[in-house]
């Protein structure tokens, strides 16, 4: 029977890179939210400018569900490159759309799904002239197809056109044109699907927007004013942001003066020694990257950590090693983030789950730089970053202040304190350091990326060097108790078992859980939300028999991490690894955690 459901479906759109399909497919997405039904959408496309395949698959959830489910209800099947792969993936019961301007053979097709054809090139040809837009407005009329055999509200897409459009009437009337006839050859000669789309009110005050660009606003929040960055993908869209919102918001009123310095270097290493030089002189800065930048900064990164300056790193996590996939999504740069450097070196990482966290600490980074006089990491990733996402409306108390850290001031200096740039003062591993200029003749010191003294005197002897690497030991004890907490979720019911998660992961992970609990089986569950690793993480896994660290990568990189920072036993620690590029989901980390648990009998009962 073919599928039937309301305002709970997946569509999922197989196009080809560079034939403007993205924004149609945003706007269809974006029309179902101003319905009142919650999306989750997410764009997988290639790393080439046109000719790829690429997909945008769009979750209608009224239940609210943000992550991807897994399984496609209806396939918009516009590549003819893909078609195999993409027929193969609807669901029993499911629904293919397609152009059918040119006949196919019944082996093209299966026999357990509904088959929705459109003559859309026909169509074209027949109302343009000009190649471009045949292509465009193929897209625009398959929306409008879509909205008619989905039951949607075409006003709601029209007032969309209108505003995408706005100021060039001729746009909005064509787009609309177009849509009228993709609605109006349904409405001529198909029936409606059994997939519908109803108006609801389950949105509500949510914002919908990409990880990247509220990571930006939090910088501005945050006080950063320099930023210096080198374009990759896929985290060149947040500089670009910040440099957005820092026209709007850091012009100085009554001269216009600009209050920042945006600079695009000329390669990652030269970014990340602006911003440790800008950080040197006081000011909050900060470069966005991705794991090949992360490679290149190290030795900066090793700089930042031995000589104490304050520094942010936006890490905007795709595909590797190498290259690797460029345009794909990976939890994969924990351990290179967290290690970044020769010699022994730990840095803080933030690891935000969705736009709303992605706000919260990029602000918070830069109170973390400054307060722990090192560099900070925000580990965000691709589909985070490039995916617009619901997500609470971004709140800041106008109160907040600026955590500057520990810095003396002229007055600290004239009034006779000793200071010593690497000197051990309230047992919390932080020294004191001045701004350039404080004073005349007090509070000057070299800054140097060698062995010194407590008073940043040049030394090579053995225990002056063990004294400062134990005191940044006890520095990054303290950040321990800075970094944000995790966030717990219990079962209904007693278990010995239990699962760690962090990042885009969470909304599937949510899913997945309610779904395990429907069949019997009961988690407890922590969400980690940064390193170094607070100690309710280690109680936690102590609390359980089994744990299953569930992450996006091959080798396990949050296990490995906390093995390591908490000598935890690696049995009590099963792996539960997604890494194929695509944004994990629902159903495989339901699968995989029942199958694990089916077959391994459980630790205390082997025990007893």
């Amino acid at each position: 029977m073919p599928l039937e459901a309301l305002n709970d479906f997946v569509v999922k759109f197989a196009n080809v890179n560079g034939s403007g399909s993205a924004s149609a497919n945003g706007m269809f997405a974006k029309a179902i939210l101003r319905m009142g039904v919650p999306v989750a959408a997410r764009n997988i496309f290639p790393s080439n400018i046109q000719g790829l395949p690429t997909w945008f698959e769009v979750r209608i959830t009224e239940a609210g569900h943000l992550g991807r489910r897994g399984g496609v209800d209806l396939m918009v099947a516009m590549n003819p490159q893909t078609w195999d792969r993409d027929v193969a993936e609807i669901e029993p019961g499911g629904y293919l759309f397609y152009d059918s301007t040119k006949p196919l053979p019944p082996s093209k097709f299966r026999d357990d799904i509904t088959v929705v054809g459109v003559p859309l090139t026909a169509m074209c040809n027949t109302a343009y002239q000009l190649p471009r837009e045949r292509q465009l407005f193929k897209n625009i009329i398959y929306v409008g197809a879509l909205a008619a055999l989905l039951d949607m509200e075409m006003e709601v897409i029209e007032t969309l056109l209108a505003e995408q459009f706005a100021g060039r009437d001729r746009l909005i009337a064509a787009n609309v044109a177009a849509l009228h006839m993709g609605r109006d050859y349904v409405a001529e000669n198909l029936k409606p699907l059994r997939l519908r789309v109803r108006r609801a009110d389950k949105v509500g005050d949510r914002i919908y927007v990409e990880g990247n660009a509220a990571a930006a606003l939090g910088a501005v929040y945050g006080g950063a004013t320099v930023c210096a960055w080198y374009p990759i993908t896929p985290s060149t869209s947040l500089a670009e942001a910040f440099t957005g919102y820092c026209e709007d918001l850091r012009i100085e009123p009554g001269t216009d003066k600009a209050r920042y310095a945006i600079v695009q270097a000329e390669d990652e290493i030269a970014s990340i020694g602006i911003v440790i030089g800008a950080g040197w002189n006081g000011a909050r800065a900060f470069t966005a990257t991705s794991g090949p930048g992360i490679s290149l900064m190290t030795e900066f990164i090793g700089l930042s950590y031995f000589a104490e300056i304050p520094a942010v790193i936006f890490d905007v996590q795709r595909g590797g090693p190498s290259t690797g996939m460029p345009t794909r999504t990976q939890q994969a740069d924990l351990l290179a983030a967290a290690y970044a450097g020769h010699g022994d070196s730990k840095h803080p990482l933030l690891l935000p789950a969705d736009p709303g966290e992605c706000f919260e600490m990029g602000s918070l980074a830069f109170d973390l730089a400054d307060r722990l006089q090192t560099t900070v990491f925000v580990m965000l990733d691709l589909d985070i970053g490039m995916n617009e996402w619901l997500t609470k409306p971004f709140e800041w108390d106008d109160e907040r202040k600026l955590d500057r850290g520990k810095v003396m001031t002229y007055e600290d200096l004239e009034s006779g304190r000793d200071f010593g740039r690497y000197l051990e003062v309230d047992g919390d591993g932080i020294p004191y350091r001045t701004y350039p200029g404080t004073h005349p003749t007090k509070g000057g010191y070299f800054t140097r990326g060698t062995s010194r003294n407590p008073y940043a005197r040049y030394s090579e002897e053995g225990s002056v060097y063990v004294g400062n690497m134990e005191r940044l030991l006890r520095k990054f004890d303290t950040a321990r108790t800075l970094a944000p907490a995790p966030v717990r979720r219990d079962a209904k019911r007693a278990t010995r078992d239990g699962v760690i998660f962090f990042g885009s992961s969470t909304p599937a992970v949510h899913e997945a859980l309610d779904d395990l609990e429907h069949r019997g089986l009961h988690l407890d569950a922590m969400r980690i939300r940064a390193f170094p690793f607070p100690d309710e993480v280690f109680a936690f896994i102590a609390a359980h028999d089994r744990i299953f660290v569930i992450e996006q990568n091959r080798d396990g990189q949050l296990r490995s991490l906390l093995i390591n920072e908490g000598d935890v036993d690696p049995s009590r620690l099963t792996a539960v690894l997604h890494y194929d590029g695509t944004p994990i989901t629902a159903r495989f980390i339901a699968s995989a955690v029942q199958g694990l648990m089916a077959d391994r009998t459980p630790i205390h009962e082997a025990a007893e």
